[in-house]
């Protein structure tokens, strides 16, 4: 795999990443607002944005699985870092609209 494609992957991770991040923050900001059926639709776009950042994981996986070798890049190591923070925020933000809406719905 050249570096271009790699660095082309990182940045598709950073942005699926990045917009299912700004979806959780969105969705607790909804929830405190007691929209909670808001809140929920933007955790569900927040998942299909973690899909498609899984998918381009995924891509990655299957050519090292593969036999495909490849020197990772910094760019990629900090795409994987977003998307790690994005999928713990969204199953913190879960969790803090179904908090939100037992005590307040």
């Amino acid at each position: 795999m050249v570096k271009e494609e790699l660095y082309q992957l990182a940045f598709d991770l950073v942005l699926h990443s990045g917009n299912a991040r700004s979806l959780a923050m969105e969705a607790l900001q909804e929830a405190r607002q007691r929209n909670f059926k808001e809140a929920k639709q933007k955790l569900t776009e927040a998942d299909q944005e973690l899909l498609k950042a899984h998918q381009t994981q995924t891509k990655l996986i299957h050519k090292e699985a593969g036999g495909e070798g490849f020197d990772i890049p910094l760019m990629m190591i900090h795409a994987q870092d977003h998307l790690m923070t994005a999928m713990t925020m969204k199953d913190m933000a879960v969790e803090m609209v179904d908090i939100r809406e037992e005590f307040l719905g």
